[in-house]
């Protein structure tokens, strides 16, 4: 494919122009498409006369050709499998010297550099622009989820233990412990990132610390290349020993106060049927006396 090597070249007739090569960083999501930039400002040649080449720097690779474009017409010829209908160039866009490549779904075998040629061939062949193109990829993470110890339990001085845990993330990113009462950093106990099938990763760490009073712990996950920062907070502000017995005290109080108001019922209730059957007999022991009279 191309190099500026094996360009056709006669006996003066081969012109080649040093062109300064800027190199631009473009950050896209997996899965996303992303735009390699390459843009012509100088004169606009016919596109019969223009070759464009896309190719992957690194030499070491088998297969670098990315795209070709060649009087006018896509090549796809030497095209690598993996670029296989997954690059595509605007039509509409090219009188105008933009020669900038759409990639399709990209992922992480596509974090490469990229180089475009753009090449005008006619009485001889002259490079006019060039422009690389460094592909970074990532994803963001998701919201952490930070577990800690029980809130008001009676933790004072004890070693306890947070985690949290973030997924779906790239690349590797980095992880923060801090105690927001002073915004100091800590160090956590634990660190561990799992790579996933679709090339994402989950981190999930653990810190250790001596509970205090009233604990306030951030988790904190960065991802540089996104400059992005997703973070959760605990709090804890404990209860005083005095207040937690105390409530604890008015708790038992008002369970011997419903036990002895149900005590009360029952009695209340069997007085009430003792009088109740009480009347019932005198009732019915005076009605026999008065039958028995009037025999």
């Amino acid at each position: 494919f191309f190099s500026l090597h094996n360009l056709p070249c006669f006996p003066f007739s081969c012109y080649l122009v040093v062109i300064a090569l800027e190199e631009k960083i473009i950050i896209s999501k997996l899965g996303d498409n992303a735009t390699l930039s390459c843009i012509y400002q100088g004169r606009k040649p016919p596109l019969k006369d223009l070759r464009v080449y896309w190719q992957i720097v690194d030499d070491q690779e088998e297969c670098s050709v990315v795209h070709a474009l060649i009087s006018g017409q896509d090549n796809e010829s030497e095209q690598c499998i993996h670029f296989k209908n997954r690059t595509q160039l605007s039509w509409d866009r090219l009188g105008n010297g933009d020669f900038s490549l759409l990639l399709l779904n990209v992922s992480q075998s596509d974090e490469r550099t990229y180089k475009c040629v753009v090449m005008e061939k006619t009485e001889y062949t002259r490079m006019i622009h060039q422009a690389q193109v460094v592909l970074s990829l990532a994803a963001s993470y998701s919201q952490p989820i930070l577990s800690g110890p029980i809130r008001n339990s009676d933790s004072t001085g004890e070693e306890v233990t947070f985690s949290c845990k973030s997924d779906n993330g790239y690349p590797a990113p980095n992880v923060y412990w801090i105690n927001k009462t002073d915004n100091s950093h800590l160090s956590p106990s634990e660190i561990k990132i799992t790579p996933h099938a679709d090339g994402t990763y989950s981190i999930f760490s653990t810190l250790k610390v001596t509970a205090t009073s009233n604990m306030q712990i951030e988790c904190s996950i960065e991802n540089k290349i996104l400059q992005e920062n997703m973070s959760a907070n605990y709090t804890q502000q404990k209860q005083s020993n005095g207040s937690s017995t105390e409530s604890h005290k008015n708790l038992g109080k008002k369970g011997q106060g419903a036990q002895a108001a149900g005590i009360v019922s029952i009695v209340i209730l069997i007085g009430l049927l003792a009088v109740l059957t009480c009347w019932l007999w005198r009732r019915r022991s005076s009605k026999l006396v008065s039958y028995t009279g009037n025999e």
